[in-house]
């Protein structure tokens, strides 16, 4: 089975620019092969890695769904041969990591048979990687719906503040709730340093999280976005992968 780290946290806390940073140093520390999955109703976890979006999961279960309910499936195929076909369109196989989006969650109707296609396809994909990266949103909708691989480590991401370290307890709580794992790290994300105020450190407290670390605000981060460079190729020397790459390593050091 493969090694699986899940990163949540609610939006705009610069989780998916960390999950960049993480699915690069796992490649450039020689933790191949990497399947990329973007959980994340809003997805854009390709611009971060610089690569052009596949066709959705989601689009994909709607269009089958369709199919099957209107007779759309090539006589000469079975229902399973043709989301197998379908799937296939999905995964997009870089030099270095695979990418499968998984979009929007499912419409109207019954998806009980396209849903089981779709997580036995799934795991199939998932035994030809060491190491899979979930980019989730805070609902974390296709772990909770047992789509994806149970998860070895959950990342939860949230800012320097009380609310965001209350969101991302709330994620916890649902984590636990639906068994994905006992292991859960907290990372303070775009701190004005790597000093936490004491009422932080007393919410972390409260909230019963874990705290790996600190990643201090980066503006090579905003440069590079707004030059439309991919923030997974941030520079070595820049603050945020100075500051993350140690957490990272740190999960494996255990």
């Amino acid at each position: 089975m493969p090694f699986t780290i899940a990163v949540a946290g609610k939006g705009g806390t610069g989780k998916t620019t960390l999950c960049g940073i993480l699915i690069s140093w796992l490649i450039q520390s020689g933790r191949k092969p990497v399947l990329a999955v973007d959980a994340d109703a809003n997805s854009n976890l390709n611009e971060v890695l610089g690569v052009e979006a596949p066709p959705s999961l989601g689009d994909i279960r709607e269009e089958v769904a369709h199919a099957e309910m209107n007779g759309g499936i090539p006589a000469s195929m079975s229902k399973q041969d043709y989301m197998e076909y379908r799937f296939n369109a999905a995964l997009d196989e870089e030099d270095d990591f695979d990418m499968l989006v998984m979009g929007r969650t499912q419409g109207k109707g019954c998806y009980c048979f396209v849903n089981g296609l779709l997580q036995t396809q799934l795991q199939k994909f998932a035994g030809n990687y060491k190491y899979i990266v979930v980019d989730n949103e805070a609902g974390m909708e296709h772990i909770s719906r047992g789509l994806l691989p149970a998860v070895d480590v959950l990342l939860l991401v949230s800012d320097c503040s009380r609310r965001g370290v209350q969101a991302v307890g709330r994620i916890a709580a649902l984590a636990k709730e639906l068994g994905l794992t006992s292991n859960m790290k907290l990372i303070i994300n775009r701190a004005p340093s790597q000093e936490l105020a004491a009422g932080i450190l007393e919410e972390i407290s409260l909230q019963n999280l874990e705290l790996l670390g600190v990643v201090p605000q980066d503006t090579n981060i905003y440069d590079y976005d707004s030059a439309g460079k991919p923030t997974s190729t941030l520079p070595s020397d820049s603050p945020a992968r100075k500051a993350f790459e140690p957490l990272i390593q740190s999960l494996f050091d255990k």
